[in-house]
């Protein structure tokens, strides 16, 4: 009788180990000095590409000179039949093949390849050479920035992204972080650039990742995270019905057991 509780005791405990798995395959960063400051090499700015859906708006302290140039606000309507709200939005530039805008007045412009301020630039300068403004004040927003997480993540979706750059971390985090399926070391970041698609894996215990030209995501990127060996071999099976349900199953068919022999 001793023997049998004892054999029930090691086979929930090994189970429970393996759930468990090695912290090595789950930590990230392990090689990193938490007191060394690293100077951070990459100063990335998102740039503008073919397809992106631009905000331009000029601003001046005569309302009047730069209304010729600001697209008007729309409203969408949003909800559910019954209930229905409405939200303004401003009109945007949506960058050609070519790389160009057709802006008010003043024509095409070769937009492709410049950064948010690098464009705010180009428009003011060109606003005050040609005497329309003199003192405009402009400002640009990516409409349709975003990126897609999918694979071994807690919400994988898409996300539209607000600020100026995001970082894989930050998108991962976005996410709800990996799930103890996800492999650590297969992260895929798959990038379209210049006509070309390319896959660059990181592993995400290693510091390598903060050097990785995908380090910081560009538009329309999608990160993907490999299922690991485990996940795989469960994929028959419902994500409910996991190694911990097998030990709750054996726990209670070991209480049976030993209230039985007990009599």
């Amino acid at each position: 009788m001793k023997q049998f509780y004892k054999l029930s005791v090691c086979l929930v405990l090994t189970l429970w180990l393996v759930a468990c798995g090695s912290p090595k395959d789950v930590l990230y960063l392990q090689d990193v000095d938490p007191y060394k400051m690293v100077p951070i090499e990459q100063n990335y700015e998102v740039i503008v590409h073919h397809d992106d859906l631009l905000a331009i708006m000029v601003n001046s302290r005569n309302p009047e000179l730069a209304m010729p140039f600001n697209m008007p606000m729309v409203t969408y309507q949003l909800g559910t039949e019954g209930q229905s709200y409405g939200t303004q939005r401003v009109l945007g530039y949506l960058v050609d093949p070519n790389g160009e805008i057709d802006f008010p007045i003043l024509g095409r412009l070769k937009v492709e390849g410049l950064t948010r301020n690098q464009l705010k630039e180009l428009i003011k300068s060109k606003l005050i050479e040609e005497d329309l403004i003199k003192d405009p004040i402009v400002t640009v927003q990516f409409l349709n920035y975003k990126i897609s997480v999918m694979g071994e993540v807690a919400r994988p979706g898409s996300f539209s992204i607000s600020g100026d750059r995001i970082t894989l971390l930050e998108a991962l985090s976005m996410a709800g972080d990996l799930t103890i399926y996800g492999k650590r070391d297969r992260v895929a970041v798959i990038r379209e650039k210049d006509g070309k698609r390319s896959i660059l894996y990181h592993d995400l215990r290693s510091s390598d990742i903060f050097t990785s030209p995908c380090y910081y995501l560009q538009q329309n990127d999608i990160v993907y995270v490999e299922p690991n060996k485990r996940k795989a071999e469960q994929s028959d099976i419902n994500q409910n019905n996991t190694i911990g349900v097998w030990i709750s199953v054996l726990s209670f068919l070991t209480t049976v057991a030993v209230l039985i022999f007990k009599k």
